[in-house]
């Protein structure tokens, strides 16, 4: 193979990552839009929002299956080893993260649809708006981090999963007293459980992410055993 083909076999491997990465980075903003529009569709329950938020999910859904597709290919191709294999593989497994985070997103708009004729309970969307815009921020910063390979922010992500599984226990606990309180408030509140954790699993995801940057810059993986808050101490180190 002379200088000019390899050359231009190397351009094309750069244009083929590139490509990849614009993927990703889409993948990351849709999901970003899904989680904090669903959330605001949920918490104003807004009908038209969420099922405008539920009806882009098959557009994640496209683009996680073109990342694995394109990825497949670049490795049968060319054959890539360490760090570009690395940064493959996490992409493979960014995208299905990403593509998590969307469904759950998903699940929560088709919930505002279903409450927005419901009687409103303002006292439980206080706790889980606060999860939200946790869950939101965990997200955008973890995806910053990984748009930059910067292990140490990916870290101070994983390291903050707990703040989440702490939010949702508390959220957990006020519905709970506010269906106590009042039996009619058990249908509604029952609906925003299933929300909360929704939310606290899209945390995990964005940890997930996290764990990948790390893997992606390093080669190595962060300890098995995540920082946990709350009770819910048995998923330790498991992918969501």
């Amino acid at each position: 193979m002379n200088e000019t083909m390899i050359e231009h076999t190397a351009k094309a491997y750069d244009r083929e990552l590139e490509t990849l990465g614009r993927k990703i980075a889409e993948m990351g903003g849709i999901a970003e839009k899904m989680l904090s529009d669903s959330i605001d569709a949920l918490i104003e329950l807004d009908e038209a929002l969420g099922r405008a938020t539920a009806a882009v999910d098959p557009r994640l859904d496209a683009l996680q299956r073109e990342v694995e597709e394109a990825a497949v290919q670049i490795i049968a191709k060319r054959q890539p080893m360490a760090i570009d294999l690395r940064e493959i593989i996490g992409a493979i497994r960014i995208s299905a993260d990403l593509e998590r985070v969307g469904d759950l997103a998903k699940n929560i708009a088709r919930r505002a649809v279903k409450l927005a004729g419901e009687r409103r309970l303002p006292r439980a969307m206080v706790g889980l708006r606060h999860m939200g815009e946790v869950a939101c921020l965990h997200l955008k910063e973890v995806l910053d981090a990984y748009s930059k390979r910067d292990i140490e922010a990916a870290r101070e992500v994983w390291l903050r999963d707990r703040e989440l599984d702490d939010l949702n226990d508390s959220v957990f606990r006020d519905l709970l007293t506010f269906m106590m309180e009042d039996p009619r408030n058990i249908g509604f509140c029952t609906h925003l459980l299933f929300c909360s954790k929704n939310i606290e699993r899209a945390g995990d995801h964005a940890t997930n992410i996290a764990e990948t940057v790390h893997y992606v810059v390093t080669g190595g993986t962060l300890p098995v055993e995540r920082p946990k808050g709350g009770e819910d101490n048995d998923s330790g180190g498991a992918r969501a």
